[in-house]
């Protein structure tokens, strides 16, 4: 994976829109869920590869301490032979001072070299750095939205769990009243009355014929008088004829 395109991917997932993400999902919920998870390993894996490129830069810029501390080293060393050059030149040495006039130049070129590389260096070292910077500026945006994507998670499922408990309670009410209670209470009143109206018929019917019964035996009564009237009457006047 280049560093150009793992700069790419964590820029892109650092600018995700969770609104206009769960606006496109049919079930915000789990979306999140996946995001999340996505989310983690994507981080995971960018922290990887962020890891693996500080170590470049970070070797990158030990060669070029190296290199700036060769070069510095050469140069003391061209600085010494040519000083002691000079010191033979004086004394009469020539051929020798000589020798240490070329060990310089040999060592005036290590400097050299050591300078062109540290040189070379510098330009990408600077471009790693600020691949890092940014590197580092994406890691930091997609934590804070792993914890944005967290904190919407939680809060949805909290208002999906009110709503559904609130549709619960509605859908309670709505039978409570396409199923009013009251109205059995209205039918089994209905009901008693009923049975309270048929029992005072029967006490009504049992206490008519009781008076009938009495009324009976009333002229029952009144016929054995009437009889028992006749049958004196009869005696008395035949007592007369007699």
């Amino acid at each position: 994976m280049s560093k150009q395109t793992i700069l790419g991917r964590v820029t892109q997932l650092a600018k995700a829109n969770i609104n206009a993400l769960l606006d496109q999902a049919e079930d915000p919920q789990k979306m999140l869920d996946q995001l999340i998870r996505d989310y983690t390993n994507n981080i995971s894996e960018a922290e990887q590869a962020v890891a693996t490129t500080i170590g470049n830069l970070r070797m990158l810029e030990a060669d070029h301490k190296e290199d700036v501390e060769a070069a510095a080293e050469w140069g003391e060393k061209a600085l010494a032979a040519s000083r002691k050059a000079d010191e033979l030149r004086t004394a009469g040495g020539a051929a020798d001072a000589d020798k240490f006039d070329n060990l310089a130049k040999v060592a005036l070129g290590r400097q050299m070299q050591s300078e062109r590389e540290a040189k070379t260096a510098e330009p990408t070292i600077a471009a790693q750095t600020e691949v890092v910077d940014k590197l580092k500026a994406g890691l930091t945006s997609m934590k804070d939205k792993l914890t944005e994507l967290q904190a919407k998670r939680d809060e949805l499922v909290a208002r999906a769990r009110t709503a559904q408990a609130q549709n619960t309670m509605m859908d309670a009410v709505k039978n409570i009243d396409v199923m009013d209670p009251t109205s059995d209470l209205n039918r089994f009143e209905e009901k008693v009355r009923r049975e309270e109206a048929m029992a005072t018929g029967k006490q009504e019917l049992a206490a008519s014929s009781l008076d009938a019964q009495f009324e009976s035996l009333e002229d029952l009564g009144r016929t054995s008088e009437i009889e028992a009237r006749l049958a004196a009457l009869k005696a008395g006047g035949a007592g007369r004829a007699a």
